[in-house]
């Protein structure tokens, strides 16, 4: 898979999730912050990043910045995604389902941050076992580079489009 040039894109982002860390040393404690951002043009290009810094604002810069090194295209099929999915991450899994125009995006916390920068307008989705952001989000992201449109399947098979659908 080739890479995405970011610089191209009118990429708007989103913050997921902050997370504060501490690590106990021997004059107290140091806290650091961890910022889980994602980015998308709204049109089938979406990216997440982690930033982890000793201050907030330089924590989600870092995220932008590694977001922007991830971006992948995602298939669509109007506002909506082609076909029934299930991302798998970690102990995170997503279940995402197409859904018909006007339904909007029906999804919890971290999965609306990542559909709502790709572009989806119509979906529908469970978040299953684990609520970790890091994991739904990266669960999600495995889910929506897994779709594939009916012009691919049909490369794929050696067929054209019509074929497909008859």
């Amino acid at each position: 898979m080739e890479r995405i040039d970011a610089s191209t894109l009118d990429l708007q982002e989103r913050v997921v999730s902050i997370n504060r860390v501490a690590k106990t040393v021997r004059g107290g404690r140091n806290f650091k912050f961890a910022a889980l951002v994602v980015v998308g043009d709204g049109n089938g290009y979406v990216g997440f990043g982690l930033g982890k810094a000793g201050e907030v604002p330089e924590a989600i810069r870092k995220g932008i910045d590694d977001a922007k090194k991830n971006v992948v295209k995602i298939a669509m099929k109007g506002t909506t995604i082609p076909h029934e999915v299930i991302g798998k991450f970690g102990a995170g899994r997503v279940l995402m389902m197409p859904a018909a125009p006007g339904t909007g995006v029906i999804a919890g916390g971290p999965v609306r941050a990542v559909v709502e920068v790709a572009g989806i307008k119509d979906i529908r989705t469970k978040s299953l076992r684990s609520n970790n952001p890091i994991n739904v989000v990266t669960a999600t992201m495995q889910g929506l580079k897994s779709l594939r449109g009916a012009e691919e399947v049909a490369k794929i098979r050696g067929k054209s489009v019509k074929e497909i659908f008859d």
